[in-house]
């Protein structure tokens, strides 16, 4: 019998696996490379709420990275020029995250399909040009040097290890936000549109209002991805508002499962682990990229964690099709 929480066949087996995973995380950074570390950590976090959008309302963006790059820049201007604490930067950041999905969300959420996803990109390519010519943003040599500074002036992150705990705070912060939303009945709701959007009009749901606030979450937890990844690289550039940023958290969803908990974790990992490990090939990594994800989409339809999470819970079978939408629960806000 399902439990209303996470774990399809059992809370038990769930919690395990994520105590597991929280002492792997905290162990990790005496075997491996902080910094590398970090930066998948930075875009587990990403994909992930980009998959809050694409794997649980069927809204695929190509324009996530206008608030992954935009919030990088507010952060690194606001910490390095105005001298704020990194804490209040951060938060400058998701905030003008926030605010940009509000107004692209508004504009975008009336379009489905193909055409949201070009009136995504279309927003995000005007994002890239503003923040390519304003001075603020140093162009194309982007804003250098940040500094790290103090955790609520009692932290210094200028020590790596100590950086390592925060962004994994953060990261799991951000991982909590969306696994309680996927799990409310709001998120119930979000599923339901998802399977069956007039279904879901005929019962009285304002679809539009529950699309646009899934639209700002998903938008304020990506410029928080995008303000930590400032922060730890001391660095804030085009290439993080670029259009091949979009293209990089569709392929890390797509690889390790959409709709899926851990699968933009796991497909975070393995890009991130590619990027570093295959660099010295050049313009190769790209080549290899793709051929690995050419093989993972023949041989993994459903992405890794969806293939795999069945047999790892307990099921004997995984699923023949998407999951069935759950009900709509009658006591959410209409």
């Amino acid at each position: 019998m399902r439990t209303s929480g996470p774990g399809a066949t059992g809370t038990a087996p769930f919690w395990l696996w994520t105590a597991g995973l929280i002492l792997l995380a905290l162990a990790a950074p005496y075997f491996f490379y902080p910094i590398f570390l970090m930066k998948a950590l930075c875009m587990a976090l990403f994909a992930c709420a980009f998959n809050l959008l694409v794997g649980y309302v069927g809204l695929l963006s190509f324009g996530h990275a206008a608030f992954f790059g935009t919030a990088s820049y507010i952060t690194a201007h606001t910490v390095k020029v105005w001298g704020l604490p990194t804490e209040l930067g951060i938060l400058a950041g998701v905030a003008v995250a926030a605010a940009l999905g509000t107004v692209f969300g508004y504009l975008a959420i009336r379009r489905q399909g193909i055409y949201f996803a070009m009136v995504t990109l279309a927003f995000a390519q005007m994002v890239f040009f503003f923040c390519l010519q304003v001075p603020f943003t140093g162009g194309e040599d982007g804003i250098q040097a940040v500094p790290r500074g103090w955790l609520f002036g009692l932290i210094d992150l200028n020590d790596t290890l100590v950086m390592y705990y925060v962004v994994l705070a953060v990261f799991l912060f951000g991982f909590g936000v969306i696994v309680r939303t996927i799990y409310s009945p709001f998120g119930q709701v979000l599923t339901a549109i998802r399977e069956n959007e007039p279904r879901a009009i005929s019962l009285g749901y304002r679809v539009d209002h529950y699309k646009l606030l899934a639209f700002i979450l998903s938008a304020a937890l990506s410029g928080l991805a995008g303000s930590t990844k400032a922060i730890v690289f001391q660095f804030a550039s085009l290439t993080d508002v670029n259009w091949t940023m979009s293209g990089e958290v569709v392929l890390m969803t797509l690889l390790g499962g959409i709709g899926t908990i851990l699968g933009p974790v796991v497909g975070a990992f393995v890009i991130v682990t590619m990027e570093n490990y295959l660099a010295q090939t050049g313009s190769w990594v790209t080549i290899i990229q793709g051929v690995i994800f050419v093989i993972c989409v023949l041989t993994f339809r459903r992405g890794i964690v969806g293939v795999i999470a069945p047999y790892v819970t307990g099921r004997q079978h995984p699923p023949a099709g998407p999951e069935p939408a759950r009900p709509v629960p009658e006591v959410a806000a209409r």
